[in-house]
């Protein structure tokens, strides 16, 4: 499964986020670098590593303000101006594919040491504007364009509606697993389960869209969000967040330097394009595509899996196509209880896995994939596995 030598594999050996907030909510009073610039800070502390021994610092964002966000955060936690940042936009993919980033630069030798991972805040998201002038009429938009309008270009709850049409996702069905999301959430909650990887932001650590008085029944009289007719309603789909997550990814030689005993290590990720129209449907192609790259990984060994909960249907979608079960994604719940930061959700997946594999005991044996689906049609999955440091050299 690892064919790197220790000083080349990729691993993590921190992972910290924020608490979750609702767009207009507990962090509705902040600028974007504000939220990460905590996490940030938090994730050296717990890594064991000063600021300036970062090579880079890689952020994923997707809503705005623009701008170099990454190198914006660093600053304002007040790291050494020596440190580089670097902003990546893939969409709701952009946290997942920083820390991909980051391990793609460890194997390939080019640093030690990198800081992945994303930040969102929909509260302070802008909307962008051109005004009129005399070549041009006055022209404002939510969102950038996902795909050219000729191809279709649907609103991500339209192209939800599509693919519960397109696969048959019932709205009971959804409805069952928006609950089971919330359930297992406002479990986890109750269980402190989130406290080691949430870094207190104006003294918020409790995910602010958990409903632990949901319920099928309250779910079940919701009316359709997007289209009459449809099975897509605000209970089965995400709500709309602020949030930040970070990671520590750096080659497995180093980690053991640094006195870690176990860490997260990275196996290896695929992204793959697929109908814009259907876009909640990319990450089957982009596991399809790992598993044809990777033979030695099998969907019959994965034993954790965080797959980015932006619908019920699409989830759903995703795991029939896969052949998985319904109950084995989010143990712990989903982006439909916690929350959907978009530029930060692929790295709050990672953190989960990390929680779930290296702040609890975990299986030797224990195959992780995080998952999610990307507007204008794209899907990204990463692999990853829990490893003792002293099996490697």
């Amino acid at each position: 499964m690892f064919h790197l030598p220790p000083e080349r594999q990729p691993v993590i050996i921190a992972a910290r986020r924020s608490a979750i907030g609702r767009a207009g909510g507990m962090f509705a009073g902040l600028d974007i670098e504000d939220i990460a610039a905590p996490v940030l800070s938090a994730v050296l502390r717990d890594a064991g590593i000063a600021p300036d021994r970062i090579d880079d610092v890689i952020l994923g964002n997707a809503a705005g303000p623009g701008g170099n966000v990454a190198r914006l955060s660093l600053l304002q936690a007040g790291w050494p101006d020596t440190v580089p940042g670097l902003t990546v936009d893939r969409q709701c993919g952009s946290g997942l594919q920083a820390v991909i980033q980051a391990c793609h630069m460890i194997a390939a030798g080019a640093g030690q040491t990198y800081l992945a991972g994303g930040v969102e805040s929909q509260s302070r998201a802008p909307l962008r504007r051109l005004p009129a002038t005399k070549h041009l009429p006055d022209h404002s938009y939510a969102r950038a364009r996902f795909a050219p309008n000729a191809i279709g270009d649907p609103d991500m709850g339209l192209a939800a509606e599509n693919v519960a049409a397109h696969y048959a996702i019932s709205r009971a069905r959804q409805d069952s697993f928006a609950l089971q999301s919330q359930s297992r959430a406002a479990a986890a909650q109750a269980a402190a389960a989130f406290a080691g990887e949430i870094v207190p932001i104006n003294a918020q650590t409790i995910d602010e869209c958990i409903r632990a008085d949901m319920t099928a029944a309250r779910l079940a009289r919701l009316r359709p969000a997007f289209r009459p007719g449809g099975t897509v309603t605000v209970g089965n789909a995400c709500p709309l967040n602020d949030g930040a997550a970070a990671l520590v990814v750096t080659s497995a030689s180093r980690a053991r330097a640094l006195g870690h005993t176990r860490a997260l290590a990275f196996i290896d990720a695929a992204t793959a394009g697929v109908d814009p129209n259907l876009l909640g449907i990319g990450p089957v192609a982009a596991t399809r595509k790992l598993l044809g790259n990777r033979p030695d990984l099998s969907l019959d060994s994965l034993t954790h899996l965080e797959f980015n909960e932006a619908f019920a249907a699409q989830v759903l979608a995703c795991l029939d196509q896969l052949g998985l079960p319904d109950t084995l994604p989010n143990p712990q719940g989903g982006a439909i209880a916690l929350g959907h930061p978009f530029g930060a959700s692929g790295a709050i997946l990672v953190t989960r896995l990390f929680s779930q594999l290296i702040r609890q005991p975990a299986p030797g044996n224990a195959l992780a994939m995080a998952m999610i689906g990307i507007g204008g049609g794209q899907g990204l999955t990463a692999a990853f596995a829990p490893i003792a440091l002293s099996s490697f050299g």
